[in-house]
């Protein structure tokens, strides 16, 4: 659940902290106070667009930022090792996103940066929102289906039939692959034949071209190397004055000195150990220049190797590694289009093996949804009738749909009669938006224990409905209220008083700026406020505010 909202230079928020707890939690204020604010800097932190003009006028940039906590993190940590993130401390998330008026805007999920979409996936799991036009999703087919496969509990069967689904689409791009006019099948043909061959008549190994061109650098310059290795035998042998009979004449030198002084002993070593070095250096000189060939020959065929290597670079791949493992792949595209005939065969039982899975599987998701209905529209029609619908009817039909898609083999309408008498229409013929967000109202709470997101989100859903429909409506978000976290914007007093925490937003002037601020209230502010939603101040108000708070269940 949300534990903490926290907001600065956010709209007319200079700074704001705002502690929810479980069950649920209401906001209320004047029109124009900052609630819907609120509800704005969750949907920035769930990856929903960003405005500049959000940012408080003055300011170089904005914040919002929120801690969950609760069992629904336990199902994140797949998610965040998955990015690179870093994982839940002391069982709790962190969600931040800072917008900047130079449009730099930045995404935090527990401190590591971010992008959107790692945003918006993470936010999808823990906050489910419901704005005052919400109700309008119910118009969509696939929504309605959502909402049918939800209630009954349809996620891996319709899961499964998805797999199929994209199994389907890859087969069928895999045989279209195949199906080419002659004239093409005989170039693409010609193509893999020259590249795979050519490839393969290299003959490359993936670590061979580090040596080659050792190799090639030795051969181009062996005359240069056996002069230098001759000149180096002469300065140290080979000439009159040269290094070794040179040391041979300071040994005997040392040694006289050693003969006068026994300090000298360590420098006599010294030399011991230079000479036996300098009379190894000439045999490994004439060792080395004996290995060097000046031969053209040996060039030609060293430089031929090379280029061909740069040749095959230049097409293929930029290391010999890419270059082989295209020359595999080449292969292997060949080898499918001359069996093309035998692979045509192969992907078309394939595809034959698929089709009767997901008739066999999309038969049984059918199944299940027709079972489900009935449940589904009793359910609907009890809480419908709790929030005064009382001779009203809901139905669903279901029907086998035109094109199949990854949700199975069925489209669905949803039907609705708010009076007696009136046979059912779908949901998009009812003009009401009272009626529609009351419809949704009784679908959520019918979802409630199935839907698994811990944090649900009403902003003015129950707008255009009043009286005793009020009362209902408060009872409704306290049932939801006992499996999830609610955080509820509401103008209602009946729909506040059934709070368990009450929340208000309320507007200042401080030093000519206007700021908004939220604040949870006690039990004397609750009543004045409730009263104020009631219509104002005075005793008769503040008493039927009592009434209220007394009349909702503890």
């Amino acid at each position: 659940m949300l534990i903490e909202l926290r907001a600065e230079n956010y709209a007319v928020i200079d700074h704001a902290i705002a502690s929810f707890g479980p069950g649920l939690n209401l906001l209320t204020g004047e029109t124009g106070a900052g609630k819907s604010i609120i509800i704005g800097a969750l949907h920035l932190l769930i990856g929903e667009r960003a405005d500049r003009e959000l940012i408080r006028a003055g300011a170089d940039n904005c914040s919002v930022e929120a801690i969950f906590e609760g069992p629904a993190l336990a199902g994140m940590a797949r998610i965040l090792e998955e990015n690179g993130l870093e994982p839940c401390t002391d069982g709790q998330l962190l969600l931040k996103r800072v917008l900047t008026a130079a449009g730099a805007n930045r995404q935090f999920i527990n401190g590591s940066p971010a992008t959107l979409q790692m945003l918006a996936a993470v936010g999808r799991l823990l906050v489910d929102m419901h704005g005052p036009h919400e109700h309008q999703s119910l118009l969509h087919p696939a929504r309605q289906l959502d909402i049918l496969d939800a209630f009954a509990g349809l996620a891996p069967v319709r899961q499964k039939f998805g797999g199929l689904t994209s199994r389907r689409v890859e087969l069928e791009a895999a045989k279209a692959a195949l199906i080419v006019d002659e004239q093409t099948y005989a170039r693409q043909l010609d193509l893999l034949r020259f590249q795979s061959k050519e490839i393969a008549a290299a003959k490359l190994q993936p670590d061979e071209e580090g040596q080659l061109a050792e190799d090639l650098r030795r051969a181009a310059n062996a005359s240069r190397l056996l002069e230098l290795s001759q000149e180096a035998l002469d300065l140290l042998s080979e000439q009159e004055d040269s290094l070794l009979p040179r040391a041979g004449a300071l040994g005997r030198t040392l040694q006289a000195l050693q003969k006068l002084d026994a300090a000298a002993n360590d420098l006599a070593t010294l030399h011991e150990q230079a000479m036996a070095a300098w009379n190894e250096l000439p045999a490994a000189l004439r060792r080395y220049a004996d290995g060097i060939e000046a031969d053209p020959a040996r060039l030609g065929q060293l430089e031929e190797r090379f280029n061909l290597l740069q040749s095959l670079k230049r097409k293929y791949g930029a290391t010999l590694p890419e270059v082989i493992a295209f020359g595999e792949e080449a292969q292997r595209k060949l080898q499918q289009l001359e069996g093309r005939d035998a692979e045509l065969a192969r992907l078309n039982a394939a595809l034959e093996t698929v089709h009767h899975e997901m008739a066999s599987v999309g038969g049984e998701l059918s199944a299940q949804r027709r079972k489900a209905i009935p449940r589904l529209v009793k359910s609907a029609m009890k809480q419908l009738q709790g929030l005064g619908f009382r001779q009203s009817h809901f139905d669903v039909s279901l029907r086998a749909a035109v094109a199949p898609g990854p949700s199975g083999l069925d489209e669905i309408e949803y039907q609705f009669a708010p009076n007696a008498g009136e046979p059912p229409r779908p949901l998009r013929a009812i003009a009401s938006s009272g009626e529609m967000s009351r419809v949704m109202l009784a679908l959520k709470t019918v979802l409630a224990a199935e839907d698994e997101i811990p944090l649900l989100v009403f902003d003015e859903i129950d707008a255009n409905v009043g009286g005793e429909t009020a009362v209902v409506v408060g009872e409704k978000m306290r049932q939801i209220a006992r499996r999830h976290q609610v955080i509820c914007i509401t103008h209602l007093p009946a729909v506040a008083a059934a709070a368990g925490a009450h929340y208000v937003v309320a507007k200042r002037v401080e030093a000519g700026r206007t700021i908004s601020e939220i604040n949870l209230l006690d039990a004397e502010q609750r009543v004045r406020e409730i009263a104020r939603m009631l219509g104002g101040q005075t005793d008769t108000a503040r008493q039927h505010a009592r009434e209220l708070l007394a009349a909702a269940p503890a």
